[in-house]
């Protein structure tokens, strides 16, 4: 393929110094350089005109047979990049994964698909900026990509809002109604029992073929009142935004959501308390992510549990009767979206869950699009999100159980001044000049700090795959610097340690670190993967596996109510669901300002919610929020239009 490079329309860049700001760069290639047409980025790897349906003149959506119809050939390599914990300094995990891929397709000529996550607009426009990779390694058009992209997240907020307002007017009903009542407004004259009431029907073990008329009085009751106890329901509604003041929220005061008391002549204020979480955080977002087609979509939409009855039995969103109509609102969503990077090679963009609080990976079924689209040779280059702690663990552990996929080689990716803050250095504030130990020689802090470093490169080597470290460049790194991370890299059984500087340079800055992964997969056979824990060990043994392997805890603590609700999800047949712990991405402890390799402490999970629908258990340890806030000066102040050209400006 390699001869063949120019013929599949990758892009020559020439790189500007200084570097211009990320949407300058986007701008710029996409007028100076220009864009490939979508239709082109497809023939790349061998899509066919009928698996392309065009999104726009930059973006696509690639239908699930582009995988199904190549199911008999070899997978092609399979890398994860993920990161150190990250500090306000960056680290540049985004960038290194699209760099990556730019250097493995457009210099080595390997057929290789990038897959990354679409961005929230919470961060983009809050305090972390956009998602695109950054300077010469990002995907284009950067304000398309950042902003509405092909509505999956808006799809997503969708169908999380119908399940809960389903939730809250089933609850109205039910104050106020009689069984019998409810079951005639439920089964009108004349109509019969639709595809989801046939599903809640099976799941009470009633004849499903019978005729609404034929249920007995008995049948009728346990049919048509779910008795929601309000206590237990963990469903919330979400948002796209970071707005700390909708953490929790009364719904229901308004003066209409009052009923007629049951056997009495009083009303009822149907209100409860309630909040939001952003929409990535959403459980739709997660099955969205790790469904495996339409048909696993449509099971785990409807599986998602949003609270107990008052007899303790759990309630889904087929029993609301919603699960068919989720079902539709995310049947385009399901399909990753075919975009480019600068140089023109391909990425397909899917799902977008948080790692701290949510799985924080890209969908299962773009990667296996992608694998199987670069064929036996070529490589499928995924990012897993925060650091390695959290979205690596979580990419191994969950998406990689369900998917069955194996990968080789997971890139590490460091920055020397991370690694300084990581070692002592002092904080770092927004819109303060950096201290001269970042900006200076530095070696003590950087070996310091490289020990956080280090225990990731331990925990990713548990799994069976081999480690590349890509040490991110930038400009005050000096050469002692740059090899005090190689060596603690090298000493701690990384295969390789590169300096990579894809940001300034392109492909052509990370074409060091691309040799090193091809040869660090082909000296690993997948076979050699494995899980970090048994699912079937009890809730807590797979909390405190996952603790003490990853974070280095001494033990795990846990609040009466996560115990309550532990003894629950057992009850339920919930136990042998995977673990998505949501802590905070920035130490590996719960204290998010323990840098390095923080020791003797404990993991507090507070509470423990259930995504049995998309299939694994969210402790919530620490104080993690959902929904996170806006600072003083948002993001959005510098967001406009030129009124001109029609130009985005001011995303970064």
């Amino acid at each position: 393929m390699s001869e063949d490079k120019n013929a599949l329309g990758y892009a020559k860049l020439a790189p500007k110094t200084p570097v211009p700001s990320d949407i300058e760069v986007s701008q710029q290639i996409v007028k100076e350089v220009g864009l490939l047409p979508v239709a082109d980025v497809a023939k790349q790897v061998g899509l066919k005109d009928d698996e392309v349906i065009p999104w726009g003149i930059a973006k696509a959506k690639i239908p699930l047979k582009a995988r199904d119809s190549r199911k008999d050939l070899p997978d092609g390599n399979y890398v994860v990049v993920t990161g150190i914990n990250p500090t306000p300094l960056g680290e540049g995990k985004s960038t290194t994964t699209i760099g990556l891929a730019q250097a493995l397709g457009a210099v080595l000529g390997k057929p290789t698909i990038a897959c990354i996550r679409q961005p929230s607009q919470g961060p983009t426009f809050g305090i972390k900026g956009g998602a695109a990779g950054g300077g010469y390694a990002q995907v284009v058009p950067m304000e398309e990509f950042n902003l509405h992209l092909t509505g999956d997240i808006h799809a997503v907020t969708a169908a999380n809002n119908l399940l809960a307002a389903a939730i809250d007017t089933r609850m109205f009903h039910e104050c106020s109604q009689s069984d019998e009542a409810l079951y005639k407004r439920l089964c009108p004259e004349g109509k019969g029992f639709s595809p989801v009431m046939k599903r809640r029907l099976k799941k009470l073990g009633i004849d499903a073929t019978k005729k609404p008329a034929d249920l007995t009085a008995e049948e009728r009751s346990a049919f048509a009142r779910l008795d929601i106890d309000p206590d237990t329901i963990t469903w919330q509604r979400v948002l796209d935004t970071c707005d700390r003041h909708l953490r929790e929220v009364q719904v229901g005061i308004g003066a209409k959501e009052t009923v007629k008391a049951k056997g009495g002549d009083g009303r009822i204020q149907h209100c409860r308390k309630s909040g939001f979480d952003i929409t990535v955080a959403s459980e739709v977002m997660a099955v969205l992510a790790l469904a495996r087609d339409l048909a696993d979509l449509r099971e785990k939409l409807g599986a998602m549990v949003i609270g107990y009855s008052r007899a303790g039995k759990p309630i889904t969103a087929d029993d609301l009767g919603c699960g068919g109509a989720l079902a539709v609102l995310m049947k385009d969503a399901i399909m990753p979206t075919l975009m480019q990077t600068v140089e023109r090679t391909p990425v397909l963009v899917h799902a977008g869950p948080f790692a701290n609080i949510a799985t924080g990976n890209s969908s299962v079924v773009a990667d296996e699009i992608a694998l199987k689209l670069v064929g036996q040779d070529g490589f499928c280059v995924t990012e897993a999100g925060f650091g390695a702690d959290i979205g690596m663990e979580k990419f191994f552990n969950i998406k990689c159980r369900y998917s069955g996929l194996k990968p080789k080689c997971a890139v590490i990716v460091a920055t020397v001044r991370a690694l300084k803050m990581h070692g002592g250095g002092p904080p770092v504030s927004a819109g303060k000049p950096l201290s001269k130990e970042y900006t200076e020689e530095n070696v003590e802090l950087v070996t310091k700090g490289a020990a956080n470093l280090v225990k990731h490169i331990e925990n990713a080597k548990k799994f069976g795959v081999n480690v590349v470290v890509a040490v991110n460049q930038f400009k005050n790194d000096t050469p002692a610097e740059i090899e005090a991370v190689k060596k603690a890299s090298m000493d701690a059984g990384a295969y390789d340690a590169v300096l990579s500087n894809h940001w300034a340079k392109g492909g052509e800055g990370a074409a060091d670190l691309a040799a090193a992964v091809v040869k660090a997969c082909n000296d690993n056979d997948a076979a050699n993967f494995k899980f970090l824990y048994d699912v079937n060990k009890t809730i807590k043994e797979k909390i405190e596996i996952i603790s003490k392997e990853i974070y280095g805890a001494d033990g795990v603590e846990f609040a009466d109510l996560a115990n309550k609700q532990i003894e629950q999800y057992e009850k339920s047949g919930f136990g042998n669901l995977p673990i998505c712990i949501a802590k905070t991405q920035y130490s590996f402890s719960c204290d998010a300002s323990a840098k390095g390799v923080p020791t003797g402490f404990n993991i507090t999970v507070r509470e423990i919610r259930s995504c049995a629908g998309a299939g694994f258990l969210y402790p919530i340890c620490g104080e993690i929020m959902t929904v996170p806030g806006l600072p003083t000066r948002p993001g959005f102040y510098d967001v406009d239009v030129d009124l001109e050209t029609g130009d985005v400006i001011g995303l970064f």
